[in-house]
């Protein structure tokens, strides 16, 4: 990319968010974005393949608080494709002190530069060097972020899983071994001499950088074009990897793995995979945090009298808990490390909540029993409270 694209692209725009977006909201816009134009959900589609590319683009940049601040600043800093002047500037001078702009780098004389000025800046936001003296070297590439989704069961997701995940990215084409010619022999282009770009004057010293139109960025041109390719040395290809998904993953969370996604170019790194992660819900158990919870039904007699109760675990024998005597519904027991794995190796607790489970039928000894029990406390109201509450309120 070069500096011209950089600072014209509005990446904010491409997401539909405002330039003072959050780190939370610029994520959920790309993940909404991303799933919608994904070229798994969108076979043969190249309009939403060449969007997807551009959301993709979008999130590395404004995704990263480091890359965000330099293009914002980038921004802020160019105009049409050149400097903005101060106030009061003129004749195309500046009023500005270029050695403060560039950390006081600014050398004086003949044949002066910036040492770590705007080549620093963009060079490194785009893992890309050139200039003068790169001779024909041919710069490396960075392989393309890939976004994809899986699916846990409830107890995958407490205890971990190695999980079959089938990807389809750009990566360099086998026909020819990512050469772009047919008998992988291209030749360095003449017009960048190897670099991919070419450089023009934007007037007060300065040039801004932009991919050669000759061989398209890539500093090499097929003689023979790739029939699979066509000369690009990319072809989409699908592999599947065996991706293990750490212990106590929440559903909805965003794993990244670095180096596992589209293979890069000409000896550059690969790009990062991100694993959206789903949860299946469980008949049984739910989960609060590291903790699990459950809910356990008792009779009346055993809230109002105590008892000990088994209570089941997940993957694991039950634990029995003491019902203290007149423990009422809706009270919550502790049953400590029989929870999710948390991220230090430990587990988490399961909390137990008691239900007072009312009998649908009675038997005749059952009924008679409960009807000595309610003319025994009789005089008792246990709503008496409530209405002396409500009157005082």
């Amino acid at each position: 990319m070069s500096t011209k694209d950089f600072v014209e692209k509005d990446y904010y725009k491409v997401l539909g968010v405002p330039k003072d977006a959050t780190e939370a909201e610029i994520k959920k816009a790309y993940r909404k974005l991303a799933r919608e134009f994904h070229p798994d959900a969108n076979k043969g589609d190249t309009s939403a393949e060449e969007r997807f590319k551009e959301i993709s683009e979008a999130n590395d940049i404004l995704g990263d608080p480091k890359k965000r601040k330099e293009y914002d600043e980038a921004r802020a800093l160019f105009g049409n494709g050149g400097f903005r002047p101060g106030p009061g500037a003129g004749g195309g001078s500046f009023n500005f002190d270029l050695g403060d702009l560039f950390g006081g780098q600014q050398q004086g004389g003949a044949g002066g530069g910036f040492g770590g000025g705007l080549g620093d800046v963009f060079g490194g936001l785009f893992n890309r060097g050139g200039g003068a003296g790169t001779g024909t070297r041919t710069q490396p590439r960075r392989g393309q972020d890939i976004e994809s989704e899986v699916t846990l069961s409830f107890t995958e997701a407490v205890d971990g899983a190695t999980v079959p995940l089938r990807m389809s990215s750009q990566s360099p084409c086998k026909a020819c071994s990512g050469t772009g010619d047919k008998n992988g022999t291209p030749r360095v282009c003449p017009t960048c001499v190897g670099t991919g770009q070419v450089s023009r004057g934007s007037g007060g010293g300065f040039s801004l950088t932009d991919p050669c139109a000759d061989c398209k960025g890539r500093g090499l041109i097929a003689e023979t074009p790739c029939d699979i390719c066509k000369g690009s040395g990319r072809a989409r290809s699908s592999r599947t990897m065996q991706v293990r998904i750490p212990a106590g993953v929440f559903d909805g969370q965003r794993i990244r793995l670095r180096g596992k996604g589209a293979p890069g170019e000409r000896g550059g790194p690969g790009g990062d995979l991100y694993v959206v992660v789903h949860v299946d819900s469980h008949p049984v158990f739910g989960r609060k945090d590291d903790n699990l919870t459950v809910t356990v039904p008792v009779t009346f007699a055993e809230a109002a009298l105590g008892a000990e109760i088994r209570v089941p675990t997940l993957n694991g024998p039950p634990v029995t808990l003491k019902l203290p005597p007149g423990t009422p519904g809706g009270r919550t027991m502790r049953a400590r490390g029989k929870g999710a794995v948390r991220k230090d190796g430990t587990r988490g607790d399961l909390l137990v909540t008691v239900e007072v489970a009312v009998p649908a039928e009675l038997s005749d000894k059952a009924r008679e029993a409960l009807e000595t029990y309610r003319d025994a406390t009789g005089s008792e109201d246990p709503r008496a409270a409530l209405f002396e509450s409500a009157k005082g309120a």
